[in-house]
């Protein structure tokens, strides 16, 4: 299985890759300036990737419901499934994005930001939550 890990924003759609070895490694981010072009360019990535399946944050409320970001995101996996023909998991982001940022020095923050870097990073946080669950790593013998 070959997976697309999507962290959706308004200017940037963070993206990261992994497979069945259980590892999710970042991709460069989706920078376009106009909407339709960064789709354009994620469905271009997915089928480059020859992805089976894609995950995608799902930005729940810290009460578990689903705010406006959520149904955002509801939509989009939908508007994917039409488009690829893929199934699309939803994973709880909650905070990813700011975990993604913390692991940035702070002077660089403001510069790394419109890079995409974070949002790649948060797509690849969203992805391995994904793949620890599916693929849960091996318990280490103890000797």
């Amino acid at each position: 299985m070959r997976f697309v890990g999507i962290d959706l924003g308004t200017r940037r759609i963070g993206l990261a890759f992994g497979d069945d070895l259980g590892v999710a490694t970042p991709l460069p981010a989706l920078t376009q300036s106009d909407a339709a072009a960064r789709e354009a360019a994620l469905v271009a990535v997915v089928r480059a990737r020859r992805a089976t399946a894609l995950v995608l944050g799902h930005p729940l409320n810290m009460d578990d419901t689903a705010g406006p970001k959520a149904k955002e995101s509801e939509l989009f996996a939908a508007k994917l499934r039409t488009v690829l023909g893929l199934p699309v998991h939803l994973v709880d982001e909650r905070l990813t994005s700011h975990e993604a940022e913390e692991s940035i020095p702070k002077k660089q923050r403001r510069a790394v930001r419109a890079s995409g870097i974070v949002d790649s990073r948060a797509a690849t946080l969203i992805l391995q939550d994904f793949l620890n669950e599916k693929f849960p790593p091996a318990e280490m013998e103890q000797p």
